[in-house]
This record gives C-alpha cells, structure tokens and sequence, in this order.
C-alpha cells in the first residue's frame, strides 16, 4: 500500500505505471466454523461507497464463496440444463463454492470429475455445443495450462471455425487465483494474461461478492464462454450486503468506485483493495484519484478508461500477476496510442 501511494504521489511530477501486491483485512471472518484458506483473513469490506440497488429487494450479507454459491443455485435454478462439475465439487469444493448444490439439485447436475483439467474443459465444450449449461470448475488457476489446448483452439474457436452454425457459448469455467501468502508456487499464480491473448473467450475478474454474483451470472448466461476467474484470497475476507435477487451485471464494462482529477488508477480482482487504501492516503496529501475497476479482463472497457485519462492526464495500473507482458501493458500501450 505505501509503494502504491509513493507511485500516486510520483504522477504529479512525471507518468509512471506500476504493479504490486498487499491486502487490507480489517474485521472478522464470516463462518469461522467452516474449512479457512488460514485463520489469519479476516473480512474485508470496500470503503467505496456500494452502488444502490433500489429494486431488488433485500440482501444477506455474503463472502465471496457463499456469494458464488448463491450464484450457481441461481443459475441451476432458472436453468434446467445447467449442470455443475469439477474435482471434489459434489462435497462442496475445497473451497466450498459448491457446498450444498449437490443435495438440492442432484448427483446428476452436480458431481466430480477425474483429476483432469483437459476433460474438464473437453466435456464442458461438448455439453454446451449440445445446447446445454456447463459450470465448470478448474480447482486452481495454476491448473489451467494442461487444458489450454481444449480452451485455446478448441472452445475460443468453435463458433468461428464453423462459420456460426456451431456454438459452445454455454461454457463457464471458473478458477481460483492469486497469492493467498502460503500457496507456493503451484498455488498462486494469476493466469489472466495468457488467456487474454485469445479471442473467442471472455475473462472475468470480480473484486468482492456483491459483484461476484452478478458477474458470474452474466458469465453462465453469456452466449460465449467464459473464463471467471475468482481471487482466493477474497473467498473468506471479501464480505459485503449482496442482493437476494437474480441479477446481473454487464461483461465488457469497467466501474468507476470513485471519482478524481488528479490521477486515474486501474486495476481488478484483488488488488482493489490496495488501491483503495493507497488512494485513501493520497487523498491525506491532498491528490484526488480516480478508482476504476476493469472486472472484464477480455473485453476490456478502454472507452471507460481513455475518458477517465483524458481528464486527469494520468494514468496508474496496478495488478498482482507479473509485471512483463502483464494485462496492464495492454492498458497502458492501448491509452499511450
């Protein structure tokens, strides 16, 4: 948070674009008596003011993987063809996304798969070019890679190769990543750059429940498929009031959380919550941020953010994935043009 600051502070005198990576718990975990990603997260709620939604009704309050839970129950619920599946799904996940759905909605909507993130990817194309709804879970986004050839030139491809009288848009694929400070090196990693080098598929990157849900939802409903990928280190930390209701929220278009003249910043998932607080600090200095939340990886909303750099001049993307080749290049390249 203090290096982010330093670079805000940074822009008044030159441009300057950055990564980094910290977290910012500040309350308790909801349901301590479930399976913790570690004890020490404790819950994190945005200082951002949160969007009013007058019309739909009331709302619980949610952490990231019960909101993804919600999610999923919604969907299975308005669609009779969804199904969801993954490694140890059918007893809740080992995140416990999917605690639950098995015993509403049956062993045959909701149940494990072999060890392989391949066929995963494999059956859930061959599902949805059937017609069908497939939520598929690859258990961890380091994982991923072993199914990039079903996902690169398989499902990203269908519809083109065929000339539009093929379709697998039902396809929803949804992963862990991030750092969660234990993970090592097979458990951490953010993959969002290489999959948004690939047209055809839609990347999704939520930064707490309330919109989790609504993304996700657009995601299932989405008539091309879609990688979502979930932050682990929000799925107990994250918690906010989220909507009881079927909702959805667009893919395709940034948020604005706040508004500023001095300096845009940009960034999703996680490191949201690093930006929040180094942009809290800026203000203390008298530098007025505009905080923006991309959410959609692939396609990403530049209109949203060359309006923002035209009127601040200034541009700062933080992400926690590596620097090189990393997606903010594709921001910064993409607003220096």
């Amino acid at each position: 948070v203090t290096n982010v600051n330093n670079i805000i502070k940074d822009v008044n005198h030159r441009r300057f674009f950055s990564t980094s990576d910290a977290s910012s718990p500040n309350e308790h975990l909801l349901h301590p008596q479930q399976h913790h990603l570690h004890d020490e997260h404790t819950a994190y709620s945005p200082t951002a003011p949160e969007p009013p939604y007058p019309s739909l009704g009331p709302t619980t309050r949610l952490n990231l993987f019960t909101a993804i839970n919600s999610a999923m129950k919604t969907a299975m619920q308005s669609d009779p063809t969804a199904i969801v599946f993954g490694e140890d799904i059918a007893f809740g996940g080992v995140f416990r996304c999917s605690m639950g759905l098995r015993e509403e909605f049956g062993e045959g909507r909701v149940f494990n798969t072999p060890l392989s993130e391949n066929g995963i990817a494999g059956m859930a194309i061959g599902y949805a070019s059937m017609g069908g709804t497939a939520i598929g879970e690859i258990q961890f986004g380091d994982y991923i890679f072993p199914a990039m050839d079903q996902i690169v030139n398989e499902m990203a491809k269908f519809r083109y190769r065929s000339g539009n009288q093929w379709s697998c848009g039902g396809v929803t694929l949804r992963a862990p990543c991030g750092a969660v400070g234990h993970g090592g090196l097979y458990h951490s990693q953010s993959p969002e750059a290489y999959l948004a080098h690939t047209p055809g598929i839609t990347v999704v990157m939520p930064r707490g429940p309330r919109c989790a849900k609504g993304l996700l939802l657009s995601s299932i409903r989405c008539k091309d498929p879609v990688i979502f990928l979930e932050p682990k280190i929000l799925y107990r930390s994250a918690v906010e009031e989220v909507p009881d209701a079927d909702y959805e929220i667009p893919l395709g278009k940034a948020e604005v959380m706040r508004t500023g003249s001095d300096v845009t910043i940009v960034g999703w998932g996680s490191q949201l919550r690093t930006l929040e607080t180094a942009c809290d600090l800026a203000s203390k200095e008298g530098i007025s941020c505009e905080l923006i939340d991309l959410r959609t990886i692939l396609p990403w909303d530049s209109e949203c953010i060359i309006q923002s750099v035209q009127k601040t001049g200034k541009l700062i993307v933080s992400h926690e994935a590596p620097i090189t080749c990393g997606f903010g290049a594709e921001v910064v390249a993409t607003l220096q043009q």
